[in-house]
């Protein structure tokens, strides 16, 4: 409806917080919203103000938020061999970050004790930390350390050497050297000592070179100074801690909003700020059958849009298989 100029003078001319930058054409859309409302506060000598402020209020409602947009996703599972599955009532978590960045960023602030430290700690002799730096091995029990040890480092490394004799003890090895040298003659006889320790060093070194088989075993005599167990439980621990950290940082520093499917796998979302954002199901999995998988899957919000997306197994992660690494 149009608007006569004494009137439009009238209502504006004592209104400070309408900005003379308002397009006209929307004035007299709000105005035609609200026309009879505020003629009758008008007629009833109501304040310029409170006249001004319903005629803004219109606007507002009439304009909308131009800077949202619409989220419509649906989530099915295919177990092997099988129809799709719908996944039905579940949460889903929209975020402003990636899940799996989030993990790292937690990472990042609780980090696992390095390798050299770790070893520079155990409660084991020089030698054997020596050794363990220069190899890529923890665990001293596994099948085929035979293959990694060498005869010096059965003589140089006492655990090594330990293990060894004790693996070949009992008679069960033949012509296998056996020390002269008794442990009374250490501080009485020194030096004879340390000449049949050494003769005994050459002779057990030249007997292993002979006989490499006689290696065998000897990681059986080894458990009691593994560090494989000790660091197993390390890597166990912090990745427990991860994954009670990430999921509160994702909801607490990133989720923009969650919300849970419907019967048939189902979820829209409305008023969401235009954007980049995941939809991701944190470290929880949605099972059908034998599939056990997670989300965590870019989208972009546009303003006055709607974004429509399928979750699949094609854009899943197995959780077996994070969960094995």
């Amino acid at each position: 409806m149009p608007l006569r100029p004494g009137l439009r003078s009238k209502l504006f001319s004592g209104c400070s917080e309408v900005q003379e930058t308002i397009v006209i054409s929307r004035v007299h859309l709000a105005v035609g919203i609200c026309y009879d409302a505020s003629m009758s506060l008008l007629n009833k000598n109501a304040p310029l103000g409170l006249v001004c402020s319903l005629l803004l209020a219109t606007m507002a409602a009439g304009q909308g938020n131009p800077a949202t947009g619409i989220l419509d996703f649906s989530a099915r599972i295919t177990p092997t061999a099988a129809r799709p599955e719908p996944v039905r009532q579940f949460t889903f978590y929209i975020l402003t970050k990636s899940y799996a960045d989030v993990c790292k960023e937690v990472e990042a602030g609780d980090v696992l004790i390095p390798r050299e430290q770790f070893i520079d700690e155990l409660k084991v002799s020089p030698e054997l930390k020596t050794w363990l730096m220069a190899h890529e091995i923890l665990d001293l029990t596994m099948p085929g350390l035979d293959k990694a040890v060498t005869p010096d480092d059965v003589i140089h490394v006492p655990e090594f050497l330990l293990a060894y004799q004790r693996s070949n003890s009992g008679g069960v090895t033949n012509g296998i050297p056996k020390p002269k040298y008794a442990e009374a003659d250490k501080t009485a006889h020194p030096e004879k000592y340390e000449k049949q320790k050494q003769e005994y060093y050459a002779a057990l070194k030249k007997f292993i070179q002979a006989h490499p088989e006689t290696e065998n075993g000897m990681e059986l005599e080894l458990d009691g100074v593994n560090p494989q167990r000790k660091w197993v439980k390390l890597e166990s621990d912090h990745r427990k801690r991860i994954s009670r950290l990430a999921p509160d940082m994702a909801q607490t520093k990133y989720m923009t909003t969650k919300v849970d499917t419907d019967l048939d796998g189902h979820a829209r979302l409305t008023g969401i700020p235009a954007g980049n954002y995941w939809i991701s199901t944190l470290d929880l999995n949605a099972n059908a059958g034998d599939a056990r998988l997670r989300w965590d899957v870019p989208v972009t919000i546009q303003a006055g849009q709607a974004t429509r997306i399928d979750l699949t197994n094609l854009n899943a992660t197995d959780a077996r298989a994070a969960s094995a690494q």
